[in-house]
């Protein structure tokens, strides 16, 4: 099952991204389609998922943090900056790295090192760089196949490193296709495939609470790279 054999082929799939997103203001209603307002709800069971994690028996440093798909910086902004020393942005829309660097404000800005504009699909993140790899609400931008040589070029974590995913789940078993952004909203049988696919063991699984009915169901996903299991 792969989006990217829908009736558009890759570079259309990702080029329909592009233009929705052109046309898109950078603001935090913009970047969460209208809903705005759900904003600090998230950032809150985000921030208490981060705890958990920390607390945990072999927690990841707190030195650098990715932060996949940042538009204009709410996550770093909200949630990475109060928990880690360095982080760095990578988002496809110039416009919003742009808007990222005002909307962080000088203070913050001490803690940013790299904005990259570029899409996930083509995008590595550095070996042996980072602590956690944040994606949320941008990966139903990526093809299936995509994903999965996303995820597997995220291996390359510190000691004790986690890719944390938080993306919106399909109430069926099929995926839902969006034609408008030109992204797919995927089931949690699916999500299991890619991560299996990708060599990732899933740590914790957490549901988003107190979203507003109607809106898609949120999870959370702390993934590790499968241990290697000598022969």
């Amino acid at each position: 099952m792969d989006v990217s054999g829908a009736s558009v082929d890759d570079e259309t799939f990702y080029s329909n991204a592009v233009q929705y997103w052109s046309e898109i203001p950078p603001t935090i209603d913009g970047m969460l389609g209208g809903f705005g307002h759900i904003s600090q709800t998230d950032i809150r069971d985000s921030k208490l998922l981060l705890k958990q994690l920390f607390n945990s028996k072999e927690p990841p440093g707190r030195e650098y943090a990715l932060d996949c798909g940042a538009g204009i910086g709410r996550i770093t902004k909200h949630l990475l900056c109060d928990f880690f020393d360095n982080v760095d942005l990578v988002e496809q829309n110039p416009k919003f790295l742009s808007q990222a660097e005002q909307y962080l404000g000088v203070k913050l800005q001490e803690k940013i090192r790299n904005y990259y504009s570029v899409g996930l699909q083509s995008f590595k993140p550095e070996t042996g760089k980072y602590d956690v790899i944040w994606c949320q609400w941008v990966l139903g931008h990526l093809t299936d196949l995509d994903l999965v040589t996303f995820l597997e070029s995220c291996h390359g974590l510190k000691l004790n490193g986690v890719i944390i995913i938080k993306e919106n789940i399909s109430s069926s078993d099929e995926i839902d296709k969006d034609e408008r952004d030109s992204s797919v909203t995927r089931p949690l049988s699916l999500y299991r495939e890619i991560f299996t696919k990708a060599g990732l063991d899933c740590y914790r699984q957490v549901k988003q609470r107190n979203f507003p009915k109607g809106l898609y169901t949120v999870y959370m996903f702390i993934l590790r790279p499968q241990k290697l299991v000598p022969e």
